[in-house]
């Protein structure tokens, strides 16, 4: 009788052990982001010069915000996922949905931020309608951009695409092409330095403003206000609900950023509060 009994002791001792030691590691797959210092990943140009403000706006409240500049749009995601920084701003939210089928991810958009009109630029032509037979058009290579990419030019006429296919289009998926333009797929941020080696390119607006283009006047052909691309804060899924969070999204849905993106971009960004 003593061995039973001390067996089951035995048991039930490591049974709270066990059940002890499982409860610490669930505590630790969880780390709260911090409420005093923050890494943001922002690529450069307007994001940067947005949060500048945001980071402002949060030293006057003790929170200390240290903002990562990127030049391309993987790397901010590959940084966020691997913890190397807390939150990114500069990508929609099909961006992020395709970044995370593809590289096995759980990024999930925080709250939403400007929407940066991509538009359609060219060293030479002035008028889309003036678009040339076999015209070479280079396009974002990341699939959200480039099936956006290819919604614009079917906007203006000169493309139609299948209808099934529309929202996750693909050159492949240009089922009219009367003038059988050339569509190049390209890293987005090398766009604006191809102008001179394509007839036309699709640029988003960040890249555009960050290469001395203008938006509202270099751009013969803009997507629509209504577009549902607008841009966002990314975090780590298991960090959605930390209260810091919502603290730089009281920065960033703020007069002061509005009142800038709107004086500095004129319309080229649209702010989404």
């Amino acid at each position: 009788m003593k061995k039973i009994i001390l067996l089951l002791t035995s048991l039930i001792l490591t049974t709270v052990v066990l059940t002890a030691c499982g409860g610490e590691t669930e505590e630790k797959s969880h780390e709260a982001l911090s409420e005093e210092s923050l890494k943001i990943g922002v690529t450069a140009g307007p994001h940067e010069e947005f949060f500048e403000i945001v980071k402002d706006l949060a030293k006057e409240d003790g929170l200390d915000i240290e903002l990562v500049v990127f030049s391309d749009y993987i790397i901010p995601n590959t940084a966020l996922a691997e913890g190397e920084i807390d939150l990114n701003s500069y990508q929609h939210e099909p961006f992020l949905l395709e970044f995370n089928e593809d590289h096995n991810t759980e990024l999930s958009a925080a709250f939403s931020t400007v929407l940066s009109a991509i538009g359609v630029y060219s060293n030479d032509i002035k008028d889309i309608k003036d678009t040339p037979e076999g015209a070479k058009i280079g396009i974002p290579n990341d699939p959200s951009n480039s099936s956006r990419a290819l919604v614009l030019f079917e906007e203006a006429g000169i493309i139609e695409l299948d209808d099934e296919k529309r929202d996750n289009a693909t050159p492949m998926d240009v089922v009219k092409n009367d003038l059988n333009v050339e569509f190049l797929e390209l890293d987005a941020a090398q766009l604006p330095k191809m102008l001179d080696e394509v007839d036309l390119a699709v640029i988003n607006g960040n890249f555009a403003t960050s290469n001395g283009l203008d938006p509202t006047t270099d751009s013969l052909f803009t997507e629509s206000v209504d577009s549902p691309y607008v841009n966002i804060i990314a975090a780590r899924e298991e960090n959605l609900n930390d209260p810091v969070i919502e603290q730089v999204k009281g920065y960033y849905h703020t007069d002061e950023v509005k009142d800038y993106v709107l004086d500095k971009y004129k319309g080229a960004y649209q702010p989404s509060w």
